[in-house]
C-alpha cells in the first residue's frame, strides 16, 4: 500500500542518495512506439535487452511494459529480469520515473515530479504524456512506497545529486518556458532544496541537446562521488559542443559544493558528432503530435550518459575511435567497479542513452 505524504523530504529529513550509493534495483520501461523507434521498435528492443542484461550482472532489474507488449518483452528478456505491466507513453524511465529518497532509519519514499513530455505544448516532443506522468504513482504502488507530490515540472535526466547536499543542473532546461514558466529561478531552486533535501544548486549554462530535452545535465557532467565530476570534453575547438562545454567547465572550476570543497573535474572524451541517416529517419513512422525524425538530425552522443550500478558502470559505445579512451577514462574514475560497454546508437536515435532509460532505486539506508 502506498500513500501520498504531506510535507517535504527536507522537513521529514529524507535525502536523495547519489547514484553511486548502493541500489536495491534498477527500473526500465520497454520501447514500442513506432513514431520514435525505427522499424517498429525492434532494434531498440534489442538494445534494451542488451542494457538490461548488462545491468543485471550487478543488480536486479525491473522492466515495465504495456499490456500488449508483455509477452514479447518476457520472451526477449532473460528470465532473471523481472517484467511487470506498467503502461507508459515511451521508454524514458529516468525522465518520467520517480526520484527515490531515504532517511537514516532505513525508510524509503519517492518524489513524484510533474512530467509534460519535455516541454508540454510549448516545445515538447510528444503528445499525450498522461501515462508517463502516472509512472511514479504506479511504481509507488508496486513497491508499497509512500510518495511526495512535487509542484514542479522536471525530468530525472535534468539533474544529478552528490548525496551530500549538492545538485547539478542547467539553466537551459529548468528555466525553459515549456516547464515552469510561472516560477522564478529562485522558486525553482527552493523546490529542489525542499524535495531533494539539497543545500546548494550549481547551475550550468547549457546542455548539448537543446532540441530534445532543452539541455539535460546527464549528457554533460555527473557526480562520480562527492566532490568529483566526470565531464564530457573535446580538445577540438571545431567540435559542435566545444563552446558549450568550455562555458560549463569555467563555471564548475569557480564552484564549491555544499561542503565547501572545490570540485575536481575529470574529462571524458566526446565522440565525433553523430547525425541521423536518411534510412534511419525513413524507418520511423510519422504521427501527428510527435516531433518528426529527419535525416541530418544532430544526435547528442556523449559517454557521460552512463549508468552507475552496484559494482559496475554501463556505458554506451558509438563505433567511434573514442570508445576505448572513454572507457579507460571512466574505468579510472571507478577503480572498484567494472565498466560494461553496450551499443548506444539505437538508444541515441530516440533522443538519449543508457542513463536516460534507467532509474535507480536505492537500497534502504542506515547511517
Amino acid at each position: 500500500m502506498s500513500k501520498s505524504i504531506d510535507g517535504t523530504p527536507l522537513t521529514d529529513e529524507f535525502r536523495m542518495p547519489g547514484e553511486f550509493e548502493p541500489h536495491k534495483q534498477t527500473w526500465m520501461l520497454w520501447p514500442q512506439r513506432p513514431d520514435n523507434w525505427r522499424l517498429g521498435a525492434k532494434p531498440a528492443q534489442r538494445s534494451w535487452v542488451e542494457v538490461a542484461t548488462a545491468i543485471s550482472q550487478f543488480e536486479p532489474v525491473v522492466v515495465g511494459v504495456d499490456h500488449d507488449q508483455f509477452d514479447n518483452a518476457r520472451h526477449r528478456l532473460p528470465q532473471h529480469i523481472r517484467v511487470v505491466e506498467l503502461s507508459s507513453n515511451d521508454a524514458w524511465m529516468r525522465d518520467c520515473g520517480p526520484s527515490f529518497v531515504v532517511n537514516d532509519e532505513g525508510e524509503l519514499r519517492l518524489v513524484d515530479w510533474d512530467f509534460n513530455g519535455w516541454g508540454g505544448l510549448h516545445d515538447g516532443l510528444e503528445f499525450p504524456w498522461d501515462r508517463d506522468d502516472a509512472v511514479p504513482r504506479k511504481v509507488a504502488e508496486i513497491e508499497s512506497v509512500d510518495r511526495y507530490k512535487a509542484p514542479l515540472v522536471m525530468e530525472g535526466g535534468s539533474f544529478h545529486v552528490d548525496g551530500e547536499g549538492t545538485l547539478l543542473t542547467t539553466e537551459e532546461c529548468l528555466l525553459s518556458p515549456g516547464r515552469n514558466p510561472d516560477l522564478s529561478k529562485g522558486e525553482i531552486e527552493q523546490h529542489l532544496k525542499d524535495y531533494l533535501n539539497v543545500e546548494k544548486v550549481i547551475w550550468l549554462a547549457r546542455g548539448i541537446d537543446p532540441e530534445e530535452t532543452n539541455g539535460h545535465i546527464d549528457d554533460v557532467a555527473c557526480f562520480v562521488r562527492p566532490g568529483v565530476l566526470a565531464f564530457a570534453w573535446s580538445d577540438d575547438r571545431d567540435h559542435p559542443y566545444y563552446d558549450i562545454q568550455a562555458e560549463n567547465l569555467a563555471i564548475l572550476l569557480r564552484q564549491t559544493d555544499a561542503r565547501g570543497r572545490a570540485l575536481e573535474v575529470s574529462k571524458v572524451p566526446l565522440p565525433a558528432p553523430v547525425v541521423r541517416t536518411a534510412e534511419e529517419a525513413d524507418d520511423v513512422d510519422h504521427v501527428e503530435g510527435t516531433i518528426p525524425r529527419q535525416a541530418g538530425d544532430a544526435l547528442p552522443a556523449s559517454y557521460i550518459n552512463f549508468y552507475i550500478c552496484n559494482g559496475g558502470v554501463v556505458k554506451p559505445s558509438f563505433d567511434d575511435p573514442m570508445d576505448e579512451p572513454a572507457r579507460d577514462a571512466i574505468q579510472r574514475l571507478f577503480p572498484d567497479r567494472r565498466v560494461a560497454c553496450v551499443a548506444g546508437r539505437e538508444i541515441l536515435l530516440g533522443g538519449g542513452n543508457v542513463h536516460c532509460i534507467t532509474q535507480h532505486q536505492p537500497r534502504r539506508s542506515y547511517r
